[in-house]
C-alpha cells in the first residue's frame, strides 16, 4: 500500500467518525429536547389539573355551600342565635363577641399546682376585680382541679387586670354571647340567655328552638314591641313609683284592632345582660303573671254588659246611692254622692252601690258569660311562658258575688286581661288575643264579638266623660281625646285574712283617641303611698291616672296619633245627665 493510499484511507475513517459523532450528538439533543417537552407537558397538565381542582372547590364553596346550613363555612358566617328586633327593626337582642374567664388547671402541665399563688390569694384577687363574684364559690372551683368557667362576659379592661395577676391558668377564650343593646328595656318581654346558651323567661325561652335553628339563624324575629313607646312607658311608670313609694308597677300599650302589644312593662326590672343576676324576684312579670283585684276598672265592663242585654236602656234612670246591705254585707262608696245617681254619674264618681244594683238587674249568669267571653277565666292569651291564672269564682254566681264582681272584687286577673277587655270595649266590641309578634295587616285575627258596636260606641262616650268630668281628669292629654276608668282596690290579706286597708292596687285603664280608638293604655301601681306628689292621696285618680296622661302625650306622636284640639267625642247627649263631683 502506498503512503498516499494509506493517508486517503485514514482521512476517510476520520471523516466517518466525525460524521458519526455529530449524528450521535444530534440524536442526544433530540432526545433531550423530547424529554424536556414531555416534562413541560406534564408540568402544564399538572398545573391545569390543580387549577381546575381549585376552581371546582371555589365553585362548590360559592354555590353549593352558600346557604348557612351547608357545611362549616356557612355555619361560621351566621350568629349562633338569631336576632330579635322591635317592630321598627331596632335590635333588642343580638350576638356579641366577648371574653370569658376560664380556669385551665393543666396550663402548667399535668403535675404540680396549676396556680403560681395560692388558691386563696387568686380567689381574693378575682373578687376584688369582680365584686359580684362569690369568694367561696371561686375558691371552690380553683381547688377542684377541673377546668371551669369562673365568669362569662369579661370586659377588656377586666381581662387586663386578671392578666396582670400572672396566672397562666386563667385564660380568656373569646366567645359569642347574647347581648341586649337596649339594656333593661323590655327585659320581661325578652327574658335572657343562660350560661349554657338556652333562653330563659320571655321570648328568648319561647323562641329558643327557632333562634338556634341553623336553617333560620340568619333571619331575625320581629316583635310587636315599639322600643320608643316601651322606653316612655317604663320611664313614666318608674317616675310614678318614685313619687308614690310604690313597691312595684306594671303597664301595657295594646293595639285595639290587632291585639299587638306595643309595650309591656313590669317594675322593678332587671338587666338581661347580667344572666348571673337574672335569677331573682325581679324577673317576675307583674303585667302578665300577677293576678290582682283591679277594682273599679271593671265597672265599664259591667255597664257594657247591661247595655248589651237591654237591662240599661235609659241612662237618665236614677238608682239609690244609699249603702246597700246584702246577706249581712254592706256595699258602700268612698264618698257620699247624694240620694241617687244615674249610670253616667255612677261611672264619673265611681259608685260601687249603683254598679252593684245594675249587676243585680243583669244577673250573675249574664255577667259571668261576659267575663268568660273576655277570657277572664283563663290565663291571658300571649306567647310568654309566665301567664297568671285568674282567681275565678266557680259555679253559679250568687247575688252578692255578682254584685262584688261588678266593681272588681272577688275576681282577680292580670293587667293584660284588663287591657284585652278594654280593647273590646272600645274597638266596636271584638275581643282578640294579645300577641308579642308583629301582625301583618292582611292577617289580623278575626277575634270574637262580645259587645254590639252600638254598645261600644256608648262606652266610648262614657269613658271620655270620666276623663273630662270625673275621676280620670288627671289622665287627660290635650288633643288626644283620652277616655278611661280608675280602679283602686284593697289587696287581699291571704286566706281568710280579709283585705289590707292600707295596701292598695291603683289602676287606670284607658284608650285613645276616643273618636277612633287605636290604643289601650294600662298603668298599675302596687301599694302606692300617700305623698306630697299625690296631694296626700293613694287612689288611682291621683297616681295612676297622671301616669297614663303623660304616657299618652309622649307616645301618641310616635305611634302616628297627632294631637288635635279641634276634635273630640260628641258627649252632648250625656252632659245634661251629669253633675260635677269627685269620686275615688
Amino acid at each position: 500500500m502506498t503512503l498516499a493510499h494509506s493517508t486517503q484511507v485514514n482521512g476517510t475513517a476520520k471523516a466517518t467518525a466525525i460524521t458519526s459523532g455529530r449524528l450521535h450528538l444530534a440524536n442526544l439533543r433530540q432526545r433531550s429536547l423530547a424529554t424536556a417537552r414531555t416534562r413541560l407537558l406534564w408540568v402544564v397538565i399538572g398545573f391545569v389539573f390543580f387549577t381546575l381542582t381549585a376552581f371546582v372547590r371555589i365553585a362548590q364553596l360559592g354555590i353549593v355551600q352558600q346557604a348557612p346550613e351547608h357545611g362549616p363555612l356557612g355555619e361560621a358566617l351566621v350568629p349562633p342565635r338569631a336576632e330579635i328586633l322591635d317592630r321598627n327593626g331596632v335590635p333588642l337582642a343580638r350576638a356579641f363577641p366577648a371574653y370569658s374567664l376560664w380556669f385551665n388547671p393543666k396550663a402548667l402541665g399535668e403535675n404540680g399546682s396549676p396556680l403560681v399563688k395560692t388558691p386563696e390569694e387568686v380567689a381574693r384577687a378575682l373578687s376584688q376585680i369582680f365584686p359580684d363574684l362569690d369568694y367561696a364559690d371561686v375558691l371552690g372551683k380553683l381547688k377542684t382541679g377541673k377546668g371551669t368557667y369562673l365568669r362569662r362576659r369579661v370586659l377588656p379592661e377586666e381581662a387586663n387586670k386578671v392578666f396582670a395577676l400572672g396566672e397562666p391558668a386563667l385564660e380568656f377564650p373569646r366567645e359569642t354571647q347574647r347581648f341586649y343593646p337596649q339594656g333593661s328595656l323590655a327585659a320581661h318581654v325578652l327574658g335572657y340567655v343562660d350560661a349554657d346558651g338556652h333562653g330563659k323567661l320571655g321570648m328568648e325561652e319561647v323562641l329558643d328552638q327557632r333562634l338556634t335553628d341553623p336553617a333560620h339563624r340568619a333571619e331575625p324575629v320581629t316583635l310587636s314591641i315599639d322600643s320608643r313607646a316601651q322606653g316612655a312607658l317604663e320611664d313614666e311608670l318608674s317616675r310614678g313609683m318614685l313619687e308614690t313609694h310604690a313597691k312595684g308597677a306594671a303597664g301595657i300599650i295594646l293595639d285595639v284592632d290587632t291585639g299587638e302589644l306595643i309595650s309591656m312593662a313590669s317594675l322593678p326590672s332587671f338587666d338581661p345582660n347580667r344572666g348571673d343576676l337574672a335569677r331573682n324576684a325581679l324577673v317576675f312579670n307583674r303585667a302578665s303573671n300577677e293576678v290582682y283585684e283591679l277594682g273599679s276598672a271593671f265597672k265599664p265592663i259591667t255597664i257594657a254588659s247591661a247595655i248589651d242585654a237591654g237591662v240599661v236602656t235609659d241612662l237618665a234612670v236614677r238608682y239609690s246611692a244609699a249603702p246597700l246591705k246584702i246577706d249581712g254585707f254592706t256595699i258602700h262608696d268612698s264618698h257620699n254622692f247624694g240620694a241617687s245617681l244615674n249610670v253616667p254619674e255612677a261611672l264619673i264618681h265611681s259608685s260601687n252601690i249603683v254598679t252593684a244594683q245594675v249587676a243585680d238587674k243583669l244577673g250573675g249568669a249574664r255577667l259571668r258569660q261576659t267575663m268568660l267571653a273576655l277570657g277572664m277565666n283563663a290565663r291571658p292569651t300571649v306567647e310568654l311562658p309566665a301567664r297568671g291564672f285568674p282567681i275565678w269564682p266557680k259555679g253559679d254566681w250568687p247575688r252578692l258575688r255578682t254584685m262584688t264582681v261588678s266593681y272588681g272584687h272577688g275576681i282577680a286577673v292580670t293587667p293584660l286581661h284588663l287591657a284585652a277587655a278594654y280593647a273590646a270595649l272600645v274597638n266596636g266590641g271584638i275581643w282578640r288575643p294579645s300577641t308579642l309578634y308583629k301582625v301583618d295587616p292582611a292577617h289580623v285575627p278575626a277575634g270574637r264579638r262580645v259587645f254590639q258596636a252600638s254598645t261600644s260606641a256608648r262606652i266610648r262616650q262614657l269613658l271620655r266623660l270620666i276623663v273630662v268630668d270625673g275621676t280620670g281628669r288627671k289622665a287627660d292629654a290635650p288633643g288626644f281625646r283620652v277616655g278611661g276608668k280608675t280602679g283602686s282596690a284593697e289587696k287581699a290579706g291571704g286566706r281568710g285574712a280579709g283585705y289590707k286597708k292600707t295596701s292598695l292596687i291603683a289602676t287606670f285603664a284607658a284608650a285613645f283617641p276616643m273618636d277612633r280608638p287605636r290604643y289601650v293604655v294600662i298603668a298599675m301601681l302596687d301599694e302606692p303611698q300617700a305623698t306630697v306628689a299625690t296631694s296626700g292621696q293613694r287612689t288611682a285618680a291621683w297616681n295612676a291616672a297622671p301616669i297614663v296622661g303623660r304616657v299618652v302625650g309622649r307616645v301618641g306622636p310616635m305611634l302616628g296619633v297627632v294631637p288635635d284640639a279641634e276634635r273630640d267625642v260628641d258627649v252632648s247627649d250625656l252632659t245634661p245627665l251629669v253633675a260635677n263631683g269627685d269620686g275615688e
